[in-house]
């Protein structure tokens, strides 16, 4: 009865997510602003490759997976910003590629600098409906496929991006605007398409003493016919090496009210070059019955260089603001 109840509510939640949020959810959202604005291409303390796994609702059977892979790094003494990422999601038996190149064109503006981003895209959507169990015979139903089935939709995307240093940034961007369809039989009636998605995210980092810097963040998603999602986000880094946080996101189900998620971050700089992150997520909806959070692991390489020098020291950051926590 229990694997029912739970086939039952990630059935739901997957509709849900189908009919509005599609994009994937990362707590450590900060380490990779590239995947929710293209004109944050660029705009690291250094160039940089990232790499980051999410195991989402452990404990259910088909919960969300996420992999991904990314680049970014300046240009023309940093007045080009280039950003490429490769990630591959799941949930249950549908599989997901995703390849993004964006490009960002940065100009002083004040004491910091603003990007104009656009971004080029292409999906490989796939589900096996062969993996699919069920408690008859799935070639019964002749509706329901019995192979593999798949769908390349390209999109692009823009945004705009602002950041001073490393103590302020913000920005708003539309990854994908094109609401291309993502039906994978042949049919002459449309059943669903991508949605657009709008993100819009900030931060400050504040002095709070000698050795310690306080970032608070935060991260607006919106989609037509989804609940408006908010991820606030507070970490503390000491001695620009080690960090943690805490993050709060709201959704989930209306009868409980506590939100989405409860989260924990921790961090730590390993050398000048490498940077790791873990977050827990802790579920405070109806599902948290069912699994025992959320994981999420992120690993950082930056390359040799002086960080954030650029020409006319614009994104030059601020005496002892060297650190890769962002």
């Amino acid at each position: 009865m229990k694997n029912i109840f739970t086939a039952i509510i990630l059935l739901c939640c997957a509709t849900t997510w189908l009919r509005g949020q599609q994009e994937e959810h990362y707590t450590q959202f900060m380490y990779y602003k590239l995947g929710f604005n293209p004109a944050a291409a660029g705009s690291d303390v250094a160039p940089n490759v990232t790499a980051l796994v999410r195991n989402q609702w452990v404990g259910i059977d088909g919960a969300p997976q996420t992999q991904l892979i990314s680049l970014n790094t300046g240009l023309v003494n940093n007045r080009v910003g280039l950003g490429v990422s490769v990630l591959r999601q799941t949930i249950g038996v549908t599989e997901n590629y995703t390849a993004d190149a964006a490009y960002a064109y940065r100009v002083p503006l004040g004491r910091g600098i603003l990007s104009m981003g656009l971004q080029g895209s292409v999906r490989l959507m796939r589900i096996n409906f062969s993996q699919l169990q069920g408690t008859q015979p799935i070639g019964t139903d002749g509706a329901i496929p019995g192979d593999l089935q798949s769908r390349y939709v390209p999109n692009f995307g823009a945004g705009i991006y602002f950041h001073r240093g490393n103590d302020v940034y913000f920005g708003i961007a539309v990854p994908r605007i094109l609401q291309s369809n993502i039906d994978l039989a042949d049919s002459p009636d449309l059943i669903s398409r991508e949605a657009r998605h709008f993100f819009a995210m900030g931060g400050v980092t504040l002095k709070a003493g000698d050795n310690v810097d306080i970032q608070p963040q935060l991260l607006l998603k919106y989609v037509t016919g989804a609940p408006f999602d908010t991820h606030v986000n507070v970490n503390m880094i000491f001695n620009e090496k080690f960090m943690t946080g805490v993050s709060y996101r709201i959704g989930g189900a209306k009868n409980s009210g506590l939100g989405e998620s409860l989260s924990l971050l921790l961090g730590i700089e390993l050398s000048e070059q490498i940077t790791f992150g873990l977050s827990y997520d802790a579920t405070l909806t109806e599902l948290r019955k069912y699994n025992s959070g959320s994981f999420e692991g992120v690993l950082r390489y930056f390359f040799a260089g002086k960080p954030g020098s650029t020409q006319g020291g614009a994104d030059t950051p601020s005496p002892k603001r060297d650190s890769k926590f962002y």
